[in-house]
């Protein structure tokens, strides 16, 4: 089951209290104090392991609590100091304080161990509190006492590549179809119900992480469908890949508009972020003239169709691709513009070589 947020409370340990003991021996006169110290609390930390991808572990759980530090004892031993707790969690996890909304950690490395709260000292025992106008002390010290937190986990997943478009228009065939990942695919909207993530070999040595998001509708930034729930799921993406569907009902230009503007108005970062234009389903198209359409909406954001470019993008149809032969990337522009056909992989091997070229621009 993926989970991607997830609500309770921690508490590091407390510190064992000390001892009040005297040291009674045979043939030993006036042995003294020898009350031990007590234990440390057990730590809270947090660790990130890549083998997770779900915050699934804290479903339903209200509670986390480290162990206490053992008592000390006489014969000036120390308690057992309590084992730490680790909180496993995948790359991607915020770690917020939930009365404050502030994010306490941002975990993103693989192995990173980070402590979240500091267990309590253990108490002095009787044998610190001796002294020559005192030599049998009878008082010890308590255990401090551990930390409390109301914590709050947001996972937000990290890719290179994330797929933005409406429901439905092939998104996770795409993803299915150029990696490794093996989403559910049905004719109808909001198959994809969580996002998915693929690995995408570029020839032998290369490769990228794409992320499947669920559908973006209209007024999804203001809170409608599901799309406030995952579109904080390609904060995290390098770029962009909008979806627009050629055989929908909706013009090619109405889905491009939307889905930038939703874009925006969740995040002006994200919206700055290097981008490219997919117009899918090119094989399901039901119109007259789907060549004039697609000049139409590449003439209509702006661009000029392309003639060559060095991803053998196939010239059945017209295309857009950055020429960066004499000039830098301009990541105010697509970095390309290409019909494809997941089904009958019409392009999809060529959008994986010029993806994985447009990520090398933001090095």
């Amino acid at each position: 089951m993926f989970i991607d947020n997830a609500r309770f409370v921690v508490h590091s340990g407390k510190g064992g209290q000390g001892c009040s003991s005297f040291r009674r021996e045979k043939f030993v006169t006036k042995g003294g104090p020898d009350g031990g110290d007590g234990g440390k609390g057990g730590d809270v930390y947090f660790l990130v392991d890549s083998n997770t991808d779900t915050l699934s572990n804290y479903k339903g759980r209200k509670l986390f609590k480290a162990d206490n530090g053992k008592a000390g004892m006489g014969s000036r031993m120390t308690g057992k100091s309590a084992d730490e707790l680790v909180l496993v969690v995948p790359p991607g996890t915020q770690v917020i304080d939930d009365d404050s909304g502030e994010v306490l950690l941002d975990l993103l490395e693989e192995g990173q161990k980070v402590k979240i709260l500091e267990g309590g000292k253990g108490g002095l025992g009787n044998v610190h509190f001796k002294n020559s106008r005192n030599q049998r002390p009878t008082y010890f010290q308590p255990g401090l006492p551990g930390l409390s937190k109301n914590i709050r986990l947001e996972l937000k997943l990290i890719a290179d590549v994330g797929l933005v478009g409406y429901p439905n228009v092939g998104k996770s065939t795409l993803i299915s179809t150029t990696s490794n990942a093996n989403p559910e695919i049905a004719n109808y909207e909001f198959t994809t119900l969580t996002p998915k993530l693929g690995v995408v070999e570029v020839g032998d040595y290369n490769s990228f992480v794409m992320a499947d998001i669920p559908g973006i509708i209209d007024g999804a930034a203001d809170g409608k469908g599901l799309g406030l729930e995952f579109l904080k799921h390609i904060e995290r993406t390098k770029t962009l890949l909008f979806m627009i569907d050629v055989a929908n009902h909706r013009t090619m230009l109405d889905q491009y508009t939307v889905l930038k503007q939703e874009v925006s108005k969740f995040s002006n970062e994200l919206a700055g972020r290097n981008y490219a234009i997919a117009l899918s389903k090119i094989d399901g198209y039901y119109g007259e003239d789907l060549e004039g359409e697609i000049k139409q909406f590449i003439t209509d954001i702006g661009l000029e169709c392309s003639t060559s470019n060095e991803f053998g993008f196939d010239k059945e149809y017209p295309y857009y691709a950055q020429d960066l032969t004499y000039s830098r990337f301009d990541n105010s522009k697509p970095f390309f513009v290409l019909p494809i056909s997941s089904v009958t992989r019409k392009n999809t091997k060529s959008i994986t070589y010029a993806l994985y070229n447009l990520l090398e621009q933001n090095k």
